[in-house]
């Protein structure tokens, strides 16, 4: 599909979900999260969130390059996991306290697990948390399509907003779980490593590193997804040429486009005879992130 003078390229939405420097000399100014007993980071932090976190004894910090902050094993080794769990709970209860960062919110979310964390039991900090300490994010997304006999692939959309495309878990679309489990095929997975940003509603510069698990669902003709909830506000069924148009005016969040381009590649749509950047995006898609990613 030809690109419009002035519109963005598919390049430019697959960069703007990975714009960490690839320079290693781009990181000396981050300090890397290290968990105990385990000499792989795990996270990197921005210095203006080290020097405004309220760190317990819990945490050592080193402010020579390089960098790091190291949560100490208060258990002597006999459960890591469970000193490292109340290590980050104790540290984020005073962040939200206080009311040290707008990422926050000012409240308690779930436990999020640390990507790679190598003890016994899991280990986590709280969800809202992760990016101030540049730990490794994870999720799943689904592209729902159908073939119609008469114009090809068609996508089903949904409107998170009046103005902006994202893509829902299949609860949010009321698809019954047999339904899912029966059509559902894993595509492999993307990768990238991001800034917050403009747009973004809490700390500016955060680094999250992300992988993305995902899935492609070819439904039925006779099946139509429909909201669940608030989340969505509706689906539209959209051809291929509209998709592509609706991605070049920048109209889905960043990893919802990243998601919908390796469709697009994996379904030869995009091709290296109608794109002159094919392989830089290929490659912006599965970035290797520099920490253990498991599972």
């Amino acid at each position: 599909m030809a690109q419009p003078s002035g519109q963005h390229s598919y390049l430019s939405l697959v960069a703007s979900c990975d714009d960490f420097p690839f320079d290693p000399a781009g990181t000396e100014e981050y300090y890397k999260l290290y968990l105990p007993n385990d000499d792989q980071p795990h996270g990197f932090m921005l210095p203006a969130i080290v020097k405004q976190m309220p760190w317990t004894s819990d945490f050592a910090i080193c402010h020579d390059h390089p960098r790091s902050v190291i949560v100490l094993d208060r258990s002597n080794s006999k459960d890591p996991a469970s000193a490292i769990n109340a290590a980050f709970a104790q540290l984020v209860n005073e962040c939200i306290e206080r009311k040290l960062f707008d990422l926050l919110c000012g409240r308690h979310s779930e436990p999020f697990a640390i990507v790679g964390a190598r003890y016994d039991q899991p280990v986590h900090v709280e969800r809202f948390a992760a990016a101030l300490f540049g730990l490794t994010q994870r999720g799943a997304h689904l592209v729902a399509y159908t073939m119609d006999p008469d114009a090809g692939m068609k996508f089903w959309i949904p409107r998170r907003s009046a103005h902006l495309y994202t893509y829902p878990a299949h609860e949010e679309a009321s698809l019954p779980e047999m339904l899912v489990r029966e059509h559902a095929r894993s595509g492999g997975a993307i990768s990238h490593i991001s800034l917050t940003g403009k747009g973004f509603p809490g700390e500016q510069g955060l680094v999250v590193p992300d992988y993305i698990y995902v899935y492609d669902m070819e439904l039925p003709p006779d099946v139509v997804p429909k909201p669940h909830d608030d989340e969505v506000g509706e689906f539209y069924c959209l051809s291929v040429e509209e998709v592509q148009a609706a991605l070049l005016r920048e109209e889905f969040k960043p990893d919802s486009a990243a998601v919908l381009v390796d469709f697009l590649i994996r379904h030869s749509i995009i091709i290296p005879e109608n794109e002159p950047d094919f392989v830089e995006i290929s490659m912006r898609l599965h970035r290797r992130l520099p920490f253990e990613v498991g599972v």
